[in-house]
């Protein structure tokens, strides 16, 4: 399957969605981004929720084992919402998620990185108890610009299935 690739903000403000649950399909992949991340981003996410020196203060991360200033693991996932959210999610009939299998942090998200996020459809299945809606289960992965996955998360989304009165066009995430 050819891989698809959208960028940042395609979807915001749209007031009725374009991708329902029949638009994710097992083995599609496609990307979203890019962020860049700064120093002050960094420092700021830490100083309110994520206080540890290699987070804060440069000279204290270069000490650590982790060699210099890098992000929280927990500011790597608000990045990669902003860019799943700008990519997809809004321009999705979301109806939330029922939690994650799994987040890894591979790799220090450092300032300068710039970031994108890759999303592979894992496998999707109809609601028995809620017909209307229906589970997509995805692995995203976010690089950075030298192709390394920094991160990994495997979220179970709830999407709306696409009304019957649409005429059944399909759209693609």
């Amino acid at each position: 399957m050819p891989q698809e690739t959208h960028r940042i903000g395609q979807g915001i403000g749209a007031a009725v969605p374009k991708l329902y649950w029949e638009d994710f399909t097992p083995g599609q992949v496609c990307e979203y981004g890019a962020y860049e991340v700064t120093a002050d981003e960094i420092k700021a996410f830490a100083a309110e929720f994520d206080p540890q020196p290699m987070h804060l203060d440069e000279e204290a991360a270069r000490a650590s084992m982790i060699g210099g200033l890098c992000a929280s693991g927990w500011h790597s996932c608000a990045i990669m919402m902003r860019i799943i959210a700008d990519g997809f999610v809004l321009d999705t009939a979301s109806m939330g998620a029922t939690g994650c299998g799994e987040v890894k942090w591979l790799a220090p998200v450092r300032p300068g990185d710039r970031l994108r996020v890759r999303m592979h459809v894992l496998d999707r299945r109809r609601s028995k108890s809620r017909p209307e809606m229906g589970f997509v289960n995805v692995r995203l992965d976010m690089l950075n610009a030298a192709d390394a996955r920094v991160m990994t998360v495997t979220p179970h989304f709830m999407i709306e299935c696409r009304p019957a009165s649409s005429g059944g066009a399909e759209a693609r995430p």
